[in-house]
């Protein structure tokens, strides 16, 4: 398998994989599952992860991360450019000088400065090419209702998507949290009440629920596993969010050849940011334990006190198919999960189709009552 060309190139430039046949840069086919020469059709298998990483990837110390402590080895220098628009961060070829943004459609021009971040320790590899993205994207537009048709055939027609690798944090702990709180049971009582029927007044009975409350204390624990959270703020959260569930098994130790051919984006939510929004998620399933262990037919929850343990985390990349397109004058931008196929997207209307649906509607509105009222006189 060839060695990447780092020749001459920055600290943290982007590793290129030259073709032993003809010279041309090799790229990672997701279909193959290897590098493939687009210019000689040349294949190279992938190398084996090493031995120590096989069954699983290592976490890193939370506290040690958050405190500067981590060893130098799980650190790098990158090189990239920060879109003055959106914020993304991301790595352009040593030899591309300007670009668009593939976030946002803006221009902009590679920036040389350094940065220092935590390495990614994982990677979830492309599974769909772009052809399969593109196909999944413009079905996805053809179900919409007032979608612009200009639209659709634009995006048919359009430039190729970009196949980005996406910034994750993932994080592992283990909790236990103690808490008060009350059960309630619920009874029915047979109550008589009076109701006005036909303008008289009656007399009935009927079951009224009631709720019994009584003290309730105790303690869960549970220990969570690879709570994902998106380490970007490129794109709107929503639609990152609804590009879920992930199938982390198949996370695979980092290389550099899973990139070739694609975009990496650099994180720019800090890892403790991305800690206090795992605190959340955990929060909310130990809020749902409790509830469970408290029992009975309703719950209150007065007071948690949770101690988290063993923090532990790690810096992953998952694959996403973006696309960016600037449509009468506005941009909309469509996001295909690189592993599943599943699209999200900026929704776009159609003033005329929606127009002409309200028109249509009131047409058949008014035919629906014609139609009633030659009934009626008949």
């Amino acid at each position: 398998m060839p060695s990447p060309d780092t020749t001459a190139a920055p600290p943290g430039d982007v590793h290129r994989f030259p073709c032993p046949a003809c010279g041309a840069d090799l790229r990672f086919n997701p279909g193959a599952g290897q590098l493939v020469c687009d210019h000689c059709g040349h294949t190279e298998p992938m190398a084996a992860p090493p031995p120590a990483t096989r069954g699983g990837l290592r976490e890193l110390d939370f506290r040690a991360a958050v405190a500067n402590q981590l060893p130098a080895a799980e650190l790098e220098e990158t090189r990239g450019v920060t879109c003055t628009n959106c914020g993304a961060q991301f790595e352009f070829d040593r030899s591309v000088h300007a670009a668009e943004c593939p976030f946002c459609a803006t221009p902009v021009v590679t920036d040389t400065g350094p940065q220092r971040h935590i390495k990614p320790r994982g990677v979830i590899p492309f599974a769909l090419d772009e052809a399969q993205a593109r196909s999944a994207m413009t079905q996805w537009l053809d179900r919409l209702w007032f979608a612009p048709s200009g639209l659709t055939d634009y995006a048919r027609k359009g430039r190729r998507m970009q196949g980005i690798y996406v910034p994750y944090w993932t994080f592992d702990a283990d909790t236990t949290s103690q808490y008060r709180g009350e059960r309630g049971t619920v009874y029915y009582e047979t109550e008589t009440v009076t109701v006005t029927r036909n303008g008289r007044s009656e007399r009935e009975t009927r079951q009224v629920a009631k709720v019994r409350w009584s003290p309730a204390a105790g303690r869960v624990a549970r220990f969570f596993d690879d709570v994902l959270v998106l380490a970007s703020r490129s794109l709107p959260k929503r639609f990152t969010d609804a590009l879920a569930p992930w199938d982390l098994t198949a996370l695979t130790p980092y290389a550099p050849e899973f990139v070739a051919g694609f975009r990496a984006e650099g994180y720019t939510v800090e890892l403790d940011e991305g800690f206090a929004e795992a605190r959340q998620i955990m929060d909310a399933q130990i809020e749902r334990d409790i509830r469970f262990d408290i029992g009975g037919d309703r719950q209150r929850i007065h007071a948690v006190d949770t101690d988290v343990r063993d923090i532990t985390f790690k810096h992953v990349l998952l694959p996403v198919w973006l696309a960016a397109y600037k449509y009468n004058g506005k941009t909309f931008r469509f996001v295909v999960n690189g592993q599943t196929g599943r699209v999200q997207g900026e929704r776009p209307w159609s003033a005329w189709k929606i127009t002409a649906a309200v028109i249509l509607g009131l047409i058949l509105a008014g035919a629906v009552g014609y139609l009633a009222a030659l009934q009626e006189g008949g």
